[in-house]
């Protein structure tokens, strides 16, 4: 065993993690850990007779959408025109709430456009059940067993009371209908500068007997939406629910099991997208029914997330009763989502945003570039900081590891004559080598630290520049425009020279995106190596050749920000160890290693 060997394996670990990584992102994601065990039977047969209304209202759940289940105009703009709307005007979102339905159904985000020019569409969150690909938010009542009562439903027409123009921070809507039959309802929408609605529902009941009634708030989805499916981000229904904590459920997941019920106290649920969301929350402590499904009444995939109240709102004769929920749906803002967690008491809403399994990892990570940014003004600027503090936080074990790799160096000659004095006795030398090292008081995998040290800091920026909408179109300087993006210069089209596109290539397509950050990376990682004498055995040389390059392609279809850390890390690793190294004698010839390794291998004796 030698210093090269030890070299070679802990490159030979990392290389393994990063395929291991570009697997499970470019291709198609293996299926999760097997899911939670099934629910048992939420209804159970009641003796009282409030405990059986509850029973049959969470039964019947929220009225269905249209039967058609999908589309009934070819775009978004038709289906828009064609129900009478009330506008909705926010600093953060742009949109209407459907009279017909008394829905929230037209939303789009004013902060975030489609692609990087500003020039580009605002992205669109909810559209209306009849178009296509539709999402939306509703609310209503449910009856107990029995119940005849007529309730709205999503064809009621609402009246706009007060003579509101639109929805705004400063002035909430209120909408009323009145059944016929002796009952007003009444709901009432305020949102907030940035993503949160509150929904007021109430009912003015002019009957003379006592009316009981379940609310409910549901999101419904049209369609299965386009997702990245990878491992490191959950996409489709979502939620925090009493026992079982955590629930995620991909739509493939909805599809097979077609309906999963959670009795919770409190607690969210709703779907997610890898930047956006839309969840329905009851008050903090309510007690409910919650229920994620699928059914595909037509051709189309209908994907709910609802709740009802189990307790229901009972209203005498000549009085009023109300009920309060909250609707996010927008942009997956770490700190817009921890304030609402903060103030409005939802609980961990934070698990909105998909931190992973190693969320002690990821989400520190994130919460430091966060604060260098606000102190640098650039998020590039800020992962190069971070790269900085990492390399002072491990400096102590970064020093040792180089001091070993430099008593190594000085100890080829000895290993040299052990190899000669062994060369018949494979064993033999092993056991002269490691009985070496012990006498000098060297540990023999020490170099291993520098490359081991960076798999946790590559995860967790990987993971923070692929799953936050901080990181969503941040620019650096020059050309990187987008940080989560890869380079979006490449060097097989001459940097826009050629007009072709050479992902079209068919198997390996995806490895040629290679711009310039890639190519940096590729450079400091073949000087890096270069700061140790090439090794004497062929394959040995060879494999520490084509490692930079094998790298160069890896990294190039990363994200910009995380080939740009990687080339810094380089950078600061070359600085690094050549001065501890020269410190403990060991010499250090960058420029005649560099050299070496062009030069034509001497052709074997006797060939």
């Amino acid at each position: 065993m030698n210093d090269t060997r030890n070299v070679i394996l802990a490159i030979v670990l990392s290389i393994a993690v990063l395929f291991g990584w570009q697997y499970f992102v470019a291709g198609p994601a293996g299926e999760r850990a097997a899911q939670q065990a099934q629910l048992q039977q939420q209804q159970q047969k009641a003796v009282e007779t409030q405990k059986a209304a509850t029973a049959a209202a969470v039964a019947a759940g929220a009225p269905a959408p249209e039967a058609n289940g999908g589309a009934s105009f070819k775009t978004r703009a038709e289906a828009i025109a064609a129900t009478p709307r009330l506008k909705i005007d926010t600093p953060a979102l742009t949109g209407s709430i459907d009279l017909a339905g008394g829905r929230l159904d037209d939303l789009e985000l004013k902060n975030y456009h489609v692609e990087l020019s500003d020039q580009s569409p605002i992205v669109t969150l909810l559209s209306p059940a009849s178009a296509p690909d539709s999402y939306f938010v509703e609310q209503g009542w449910v009856q107990g067993a029995g119940g005849t009562l007529k309730l709205p439903d999503g064809n009621t027409v609402w009246t706009v009371d007060g003579g509101t123009a639109a929805l705004t921070p400063a002035t909430p809507v209120a909408l009323s209908w009145d059944n016929g039959a002796g009952l007003v309802f009444h709901r009432q929408f305020a949102v907030d500068d940035n993503y949160l609605f509150t929904v007021t529902q109430s009912v003015d009941n002019k009957t003379t007997a006592p009316v009981s009634l379940f609310p409910y708030s549901q999101v419904t989805r049209h369609g299965t939406p386009e997702t990245q499916n990878t491992l490191i981000l959950h996409e489709g229904g979502v939620g925090i629910l009493g026992a079982k904590n955590l629930v995620t459920y991909k739509y493939s997941d909805l599809q097979k099991d077609q309906q999963d019920d959670v009795d919770s106290n409190g607690g969210w649920l709703g779907f997610t997208d890898k930047y956006w969301s839309a969840t329905v929350m009851p008050e903090p402590k309510t007690d409910i029914a919650a229920r994620f499904s699928w059914s595909k009444p037509s051709d189309v995939d209908v994907y709910k997330a609802s709740f009802v109240d189990k307790g229901a709102l009972t209203v005498a004769p000549g009085q009023s009763g109300s009920n309060k929920n909250y609707v996010y749906a927008g942009a997956k803002v770490e700190s817009i989502i921890g304030d609402y967690q903060a103030e409005y008491g939802f609980d961990r809403f934070d698990f909105m945003i998909d931190w992973g399994w190693f969320s002690f990892l990821t989400h520190p990570m994130f919460k430091l570039i966060q604060l260098l940014h606000s102190l640098l003004g650039n998020f590039g600027l800020a992962i190069l900081a971070v790269t900085v503090i990492v390399k002072l936080v491990f400096f102590p074990l970064a020093s040792r590891s180089y001091a070993s790799m430099a008593a190594m160096k000085n100890m080829q000659p000895k290993i040299k004559e052990l190899q000669e004095r062994f060369k018949d006795d494979k064993p033999a030398l092993q056991q002269a080598t490691m009985e070496l090292y012990k006498k000098e008081k060297i540990n023999p995998l020490a170099g291993c630290w520098p490359l081991l040290i960076q798999i946790p800091v590559f995860y967790s920026l990987y993971t923070v520049l692929y799953i936050t909408i901080e990181m969503r179109h941040a620019p650096f300087f020059g050309w990187i425009q987008d940080l989560a993006s890869p380079d979006p210069t490449n060097i097989f089209t001459l940097f826009g020279l050629i007009p072709w596109h050479p992902e079209a290539v068919p198997v390996v397509g995806h490895f040629l995106m290679i711009g310039v950050w890639p190519l940096v990376m590729g450079c400091t990682m073949w000087l890096q190596m270069k700061l140790n004498p090439p090794p004497p055995d062929p394959t040995q040389a060879a494999i520490f050749q084509i490692m930079p390059i094998i790298f160069t392609f890896t990294l190039g279809t990363f994200p910009a920000g995380l080939v740009i850390y990687w080339a810094w890390n380089n950078t600061l690793s070359i600085t690094q160890q050549y001065i501890i190294m020269k410190r403990h004698g060991a010499k250090v010839d960058l420029f005649g290693n560099i050299l070496a390794s062009f030069r034509r291998a001497p052709k074997p004796e006797g060939s």
